[in-house]
């Protein structure tokens, strides 16, 4: 990639945006870092600049489209034309549905839906008349697969899904060379799980496998530089969650009822000093980086990324081995 790239990531202070603003800043690129916290953005910035890239970073909240749209012009004026518009900030609640307030539940909504619908409109509006760039949808598995505890989290990734699908469809109808792809992530050690606003009687934890935010990372980077395709998955057990919703998603019903309450705690107690980011962002004067609490249970590598990145090569190959055990057998019978 060239060194003039412009890249603009929401979300970038921690976990994932941050390791997504790191690793375009090793590639020298200009990247804006938006997102709430002003110390995670300013330690988001050195990162980026210690990598050889250029940092500007805007405090934004991505729930505001004015404040989107505002960041945005910034970062055209100062970077330059931006070329890669990566969506990643987001909030969600710990919680029975039942115990989520109405007020919590919009919010969720606004800032990891709407400020998706926010970021994409403020890169389209600047993209098409270029005809040129690309916006990055960072998903989950739980765009796909509703999960308990988590249903303000899994409704907006849901909603994000079926969003981006529209848009593409209709990007394609236009003949647009702008492209919006997805990157659908598995359970990413970073330290939301420190800082989101959970009702639960005991710590939160991603559902194993744990993945570090580096792997994202790489995805994500990979699909800015290969948007032809719709989405990508990261991780086997986002491949094998969506691959089972799709065939028995009644039988996964039972059994999240059965696992997805305890999966998604520790056992230890849940911090009496955790902070909360829903309505105030945790990192405003502490620097949380991008990875979590668990970097003892997570992995730093993905065959299933490495085979989705591939998977051309892997037909290939396996269309040949197919091909030699065919002649094999037919010499055999000869």
């Amino acid at each position: 990639m060239s060194d003039t790239q412009v890249v603009v990531v929401t979300g970038a202070s921690g976990g994932v945006g941050r390791a997504v603003a790191r690793a375009f800043g090793a590639r020298r690129a200009r990247v804006a870092l938006l997102a709430r916290g002003e110390r995670g953005l300013e330690s988001a910035a050195a990162d980026v600049e210690r990598g050889g890239g250029t940092a500007l970073a805007i405090p934004t909240d991505v729930a505001d489209f004015d404040q989107v749209d505002t960041a945005a012009e910034r970062a055209e004026k100062e970077l330059g034309p931006i070329d890669v518009w990566v969506n990643v900030a987001f909030t969600s609640v710990f919680a029975p549905f039942g115990e989520i307030g109405a007020d919590e539940f919009r919010r969720v909504t606004e800032v990891s839906y709407l400020g998706y619908v926010h970021g994409t409109m403020a890169a389209l509006n600047r993209m098409k008349p270029r005809d040129h760039g690309t916006v990055v949808q960072v998903g989950s598995a739980l765009a796909y697969r509703g999960i308990p505890l988590q249903s303000a989290y899994c409704g907006a990734k849901h909603a994000i899904q079926g969003f981006n699908e529209s848009l593409r469809c209709e990007l394609l109808h236009e003949g647009s060379h702008v492209r919006t792809t997805m990157v659908q992530l598995p359970a990413v050690n970073t330290p939301q799980f420190s800082w989101v606003l959970s009702r639960l009687p005991h710590h939160a934890q991603p559902v194993p496998p744990i993945y570090q935010p580096e792997v994202a990372a790489r995805a994500v980077l990979h699909a800015a530089d290969h948007p032809r395709r719709r989405e990508y998955w990261v991780g086997g057990s986002t491949a094998g969650t969506l691959i089972a919703n799709a065939v028995a998603p009644g039988l996964l019903d039972r059994y999240l009822a059965k696992t997805g309450f305890t999966s998604q705690q520790t056992g230890g107690p849940k911090p009496a000093d955790q902070p909360e980011n829903l309505w105030a962002p945790a990192d405003r004067e502490t620097d949380f980086g991008a990875h979590g609490e668990f970097d003892a249970k997570a992995t730093p590598r993905s065959f299933q990324l490495w085979a989705s990145r591939h998977h051309g090569f892997l037909a290939a190959g396996g269309g040949a081995l197919a091909a030699t055990a065919l002649a094999c057998w037919r010499r055999a019978r000869s």
